[in-house]
């Protein structure tokens, strides 16, 4: 529909009263920051603050030892809270200093405890061995490395009998590996290291003080119940705390979060002396309101301006579009978003995207399925195209209705044609040889239309930036359009109406004369701007230049009109499509006639949906806005605490 107006709002005032200045702007959740020194002249004085956010630092420390804790913080919307900024450095100190005394206790105990339970599990593989484990573990000529290796591993070691000193003894096994250990003389140790590295043994790493096994593992079970009672009393000392502590620290947390997010605006500030300068934009239907609460602020003045009137500022984009086109933002913001004057493709958008989609994909019951798919992706995902398939779905179920098409099947719909309407068979016969050729008639026609509507905007918007060039001499200005509907029409005249309008007076008013009005729109253009240097450097080389882009012109008047066959292409493709389906199931024949019918209207969805999707969103790009749209603009995005969270 529109660009919804905003204001732009300069605040200068006292640097006392400035911190309570960005925390109204910040609160009011509609102020967005801009550079102050291109609004105003004479600032040479005023220089901006550089330093660093004091608000940072305390809200990562805070936020990392609650996390680290495995606590959580709540955000609250906290007025009556006022603390200074080293009241709440000091408490953030005193809360992360407890937090983290726990979390490292906490880290420590769990520490003990894995190590305790993979001793545990290590030993368990040696218990009820033959092993004398004193003795070994007191050997001085022989080193004693316990541990498992694969079982094809211990299968390859009777290659190895050449040498004697490989010897494993396995204690224990399972499906893959064996437990067990092997020994290595002095002065060989490093060799036979080595051949069992190669033959993948895992050393395990169990105490020299294991003496009998059984009463160690007695030992270490009683060490883990030790451990788990130091580690439940630590949590328990860490609930009582935090029981004490949390409403406090939310407090402070909200209010670092608060002060973290609003020193955004302090970076746009300028100041000199005990002055300062801050300029921002509002949504126009906001000043009342915003102003209500800066009267408030002692010692500041503020101005007010219309974003019409500061265009050379680039005033920040508010899309103000009703429900059914909002979802189709999404693709504005793909390209990019219109400028402050000039029109808002939106609802353009919305209507052709949705009734091309239907015209290319028309099929009722695949088309209710899309919708219910879109409904879905956007329910369960948040997917934003999912919300745009939902009223295309929708468009392709009509248009579907009219071509009589039902999955495919084809007269599906004849009984209700001939109750409700009288009609002896379906109103559109896609398939029908003068059917088809209608279809390709009228998208070109649908296509021809829609390129005058745009030019129609173009001349608009430019007429409305003051852009003459563009809006009265341009390939989509006033000359353009004249020329292209003239000829547009003279074409269908001659050749469908039978009327004789290409005359010599037509072609020369109304082709000729726009082309060369076209063909001279910069000098032109400057001439209506009242620009002294309307004349260029050279003529001979404007008038080349000029010719050949002329040329690609009129060449892009064509090829875009062509553009629009794919429209009643894919009308016919998709039809041609479910006709190779229904002939593989009758070919199939059975069960599998039904197997068919079912993947290949699945195939054909998938796969169309998505082509259709892509070829309606590049005829809106590249027919459609590169005639009348820019979208150069920048989103409104004030700061807002709910971002920062």
């Amino acid at each position: 529909m529109s660009v919804r107006p905003v204001k732009a709002v300069g605040i200068i005032g006292l640097s006392s009263e400035l911190d309570k200045v960005i925390r109204y702007c910040g609160e009011s959740g509609i102020f967005q920051p801009d550079d102050a020194m291109s609004f105003y002249e004479n600032t040479g004085n005023f220089a901006p603050i550089n330093e660093r956010n004091p608000y940072q630092d305390p809200l990562a420390d805070l936020t990392s030892s609650v996390q680290a804790a495995g606590l959580t913080l709540e955000f609250k919307k906290i007025k009556k809270f006022t603390v200074s900024n080293s009241g709440i450095k000091k408490y953030v100190r005193f809360i992360s200093s407890k937090l983290d005394r726990f979390t490292i206790e906490t880290t420590k105990i769990k520490s003990e405890l894995d190590a305790c339970r993979r001793s545990q599990e290590e030993l368990n593989h040696f218990i009820g061995s033959d092993l004398e484990f004193e003795k070994l573990f007191s050997c001085k000529f022989i080193n004693v490395n316990f541990g498992r290796i694969p079982k094809e591993s211990y299968d390859r070691l009777s290659e190895l009998n050449n040498n004697p000193y490989i010897l494993f003894f396995p204690c224990s096994s399972d499906q893959t590996h064996y437990w067990g250990v092997y020994f290595s003389p002095l002065g060989s140790e490093d060799e036979i290291d080595r051949i069992f590295a190669s033959l993948y043994f895992e050393r395990m790493n169990l105490p020299a003080d294991v003496k009998n096994p059984d009463k160690y593992l007695e030992k270490l079970k009683s060490k883990e119940v030790t451990l788990r009672q130091r580690l439940s009393k630590n949590e328990q000392q860490l609930e009582i705390f935090w029981a004490a502590e949390k409403e406090k620290c939310e407090m402070y947390y909200s209010r670092l979060k608060e002060m973290n997010a609003y020193y955004a605006i302090k970076r746009y500030v300028y100041c000199y002396h005990k002055n300062f300068i801050l300029v921002g934009w509002i949504p126009a239907d906001k000043e009342t309101e915003f102003v209500k609460g800066l009267e408030k602020i002692p010692s500041i003045e503020y101005t007010l301006s219309d974003g019409k009137d500061e265009i050379k500022h680039s005033p920040p984009i508010i899309l103000k579009n009703p429900r059914f086109a909002k979802r189709y933002e999404y693709y504005i913001k793909m390209f990019g978003l219109p400028n402050y004057n000039e029109i808002d493709p939106t609802m353009l958008v919305a209507i052709t995207y949705t009734i091309f989609f239907g015209i290319m994909f028309g099929d009722f019951g695949q088309g209710i399925l899309l919708s219910i798919v879109g409904f879905l992706m956007w329910k369960l995902k948040k997917m934003d195209i999912g919300k745009i398939l939902i009223p295309c779905g929708v468009s392709s179920a009509i248009f579907g209705f009219i071509y009589g098409s039902c999955f495919g099947f084809e007269e599906a719909f004849n009984p209700i044609y001939k109750a409700v309407f009288g009609l002896d068979e379906k109103p559109v016969d896609v398939m029908s040889p003068a059917t088809s050729n209608m279809i390709v008639y009228a998208s070109v026609g649908v296509g021809a239309v829609i390129i005058m509507i745009v030019m129609l905007m173009n001349i608009f918007s430019s007429l409305k930036r003051r852009d003459y060039e563009s809006g009265i001499f341009g390939p989509n200005g006033i000359a353009g359009f004249v020329f292209y509907t003239a000829l547009v029409a003279g074409l269908v005249g001659q050749m469908v109406l039978g009327l004789e309008l290409m005359n010599i007076v037509y072609v020369i008013c109304l082709i000729i004369i726009p082309l060369i009005l076209i063909f001279l729109r910069e000098p032109l253009g400057k001439l209506v701007s009242k620009n002294k240097n309307w004349q260029p450097p050279k003529w001979g080389e404007y008038c080349v230049q000029n010719f050949f882009e002329l040329f690609e012109t009129c060449l892009s008047y064509v090829t875009n009109t062509m553009s629009f066959l794919r429209i009643g292409a894919y009308v016919l493709v998709h039809a041609g499509m479910m006709l190779v389906v229904f002939t593989l199931a009758n070919m199939s024949g059975g069960f599998m006639y039904y197997v068919v019918v079912v993947l290949g209207n699945g195939i054909v969805m998938a796969l169309e949906a998505l082509l259709v999707a892509i070829q309606v969103l590049r005829l809106e790009y590249y027919e459609l806005f590169s005639r009348f749209y820019v979208g150069q603009g920048r989103p409104f995005e004030p700061v807002r605490l709910e971002e920062n969270r």
